[in-house]
């Protein structure tokens, strides 16, 4: 539900963990702080400086309740006083990497990085920034959150969340040329199915008029107001939520006909996401 005066309310909070995933959230709190909280240079070398933390966030299905164990994944996001560097990105792949072996109640970790200057900058105001106020839960440091404005639900924020469909859709397609297999082409599913279901809700987000992160109201939205669309869309959610049991000719649909009808309709009704450096 939106807040009273119509902005969008925050969703997610640590209250609402469910009991199984309630050990992971602890140890990625713990964890992180150990990685990014312990003065060390970028490079990993040389004296201890600073801390490089300035504050962390767990979002996703964990923080909202209905993560199932096993299935859910962990989500992160790592946000650093200074730009991310290449050593903190290897730190930040090793952390992923050792949480998942940890915890089989998680199926995959994904740690985003970013630099606190980029989440607060008026660039990022209606897409990291949104992220970080509404779909994040604090786990670490100051909350960004308190920084930022409050959101509505406008065409201005459709199109910075999700108004560059068509940078996507290039990258998937030559990953899919690339005949991926495996774990590798589950992932790909994952993030097609996950990244075409918001677009298509973030399209119809301002006469929605709230927010919702769960895949099957957001298709069910979209589909109200393009019903020719709805069996794709409830089809990118069956794929974003078993990604590995997606054939061939399935992403081949999502991303050769969904995908680009989508991104042309978005263009038409919200516009183009301002470009990123």
């Amino acid at each position: 539900m939106p807040n009273e005066n119509g902005t969008l309310a925050r969703e997610g909070s640590l209250d609402r963990v469910p009991e199984v995933f309630v050990p992971v959230v602890d140890a990625a709190r713990e964890r992180i702080a150990e990685v990014f909280g312990t003065g060390r240079t970028p490079e990993g070398g040389g004296a201890a400086g600073p801390s490089r933390l300035h504050s962390a966030y767990v979002y996703g299905s964990i923080p909202r309740g209905p993560a199932t164990a096993g299935v859910s994944d962990l989500d992160l996001l790592i946000v650093l006083r200074e730009e991310p560097a290449e050593a903190d990105r290897a730190a930040a792949a090793a952390l992923e990497a050792e949480l998942d072996a940890r915890f089989p109640q998680i199926d995959g970790v994904g740690a985003l990085l970013a630099g606190a200057g980029t989440v607060l900058s008026e660039l990022e105001r209606y897409d990291l920034g949104f992220f970080v106020a509404c779909l994040c839960t604090p786990l670490l440091g100051e909350d960004l959150a308190a920084r930022l404005p409050a959101y509505r639900p406008t065409s201005l924020l459709a199109r910075e969340t999700n108004g560059d469909l068509e940078l996507f859709l290039a990258r998937w397609r030559q990953r899919l040329a690339e005949a991926p297999a495996g774990r590798e082409r589950a992932r790909l599913a994952r993030a097609v199915g996950r990244h075409l279901v918001r677009t298509g809700f973030t399209l119809v987000l301002p006469l929605r008029g709230d927010w919702t992160s769960d895949l099957d109201e957001m298709a069910e939205a979209f589909a109200a107001h393009y019903p020719r669309w709805a069996a794709p869309m409830r089809t990118a959610v069956a794929v974003g939520r078993r990604p590995a049991d997606a054939d061939a000719a399935v992403l081949d649909m999502l991303v050769h006909d969904l995908g680009p009808w989508l991104a042309a309709e978005y263009r038409a009704v919200h516009g183009v996401k301002a470009p990123r450096p």
